[in-house]
């Protein structure tokens, strides 16, 4: 699943529209139900932001259209009036250039006010406001385990399964940790940790994996065997080494 730099790089592509009216299009027939192009069709678009894993379009007369890539989405910039083979799910054209989304299941049009009050703080702000992510994370559920969590888009958004593990190993503590047995401290090295990696990520400097993808191998810092098990409702992979992570009931599998 594309992570907050990625969108923040496709922001940084799509920025070539802004100020522009729009043509909008929507091929994909799942798209068209949504009835976007008769209501953005025409309008200025204003700005282009990525928060978290979404992006955010603004037209004018203060609507937002939200983009949520999930698994398989893509945003492409392309000269006016590219040959394509398929059908994308949204087509905003302008002078010069053209955004076409493809596999974007996720299209929300509403009021920007709306949107982002169902989002978390982004953990790509330079500085993060460290503050208010850990007040959300401590008015979520306390016995919820630490690497669930930082998953949730509405405690911080950005973060994905990638950085939550390189988060965790970096600071030394166990994805199966509960909140409630994570002191605010570690809370912030987790969360400063995640902002440094992916700060750099997104000027281009990808950081080394210790544990990502790399369940059975030997943990770089300690010599222990990495660990991978499906974690949450959703059973994301969670990566970790048990010799340097500890804390959490860990599964036994």
């Amino acid at each position: 699943m594309p992570e907050g730099d990625s969108l923040h790089r496709a922001a940084r592509r799509l920025q070539v529209l802004a100020g522009q009216r729009v043509e909008v299009e929507t091929p994909h027939p799942r798209a068209s139900t949504k009835h976007l192009a008769e209501r953005l069709d025409g309008l200025l678009l204003e700005s282009v932001e990525a928060v978290g894993k979404n992006l955010l379009l603004h037209f004018e007369g203060g609507l937002v259209l939200r983009s949520h890539l999930r698994m398989t989405g893509r945003w492409r910039v392309e000269p006016r009036g590219s040959k394509r083979v398929g059908r994308p799910w949204l087509v905003l054209r302008g002078n010069e250039h053209e955004a076409v989304l493809w596999n974007g299941p996720v299209l929300e049009l509403g009021r920007g006010a709306e949107i982002r009050a169902r989002l978390g703080p982004d953990i790509l702000t330079e500085p993060p406001d460290l503050t208010a992510m850990r007040d959300r994370f401590r008015a979520a559920p306390q016995e919820r385990e630490i690497g669930d969590a930082l998953l949730d888009q509405r405690l911080v958004s950005g973060i994905g399964n990638l950085w939550k593990a390189e988060a965790l190993w970096d600071t030394r503590v166990s994805p199966w940790r509960p909140l409630a047995d994570v002191t605010d401290d570690d809370l912030d090295r987790v969360l400063a940790s995640a902002h440094a990696k992916m700060r750099a990520a997104l000027q281009g400097t990808r950081p080394l994996r210790h544990v990502y993808r790399r369940a059975g191998r030997p943990c770089s810092r300690c010599g222990g065997q990495i660990r991978s098990y499906g974690q949450g409702d959703d059973a994301r992979i969670a990566y970790w080494c048990p010799g340097c992570q500890r804390g959490g009931r860990e599964p036994a599998g």
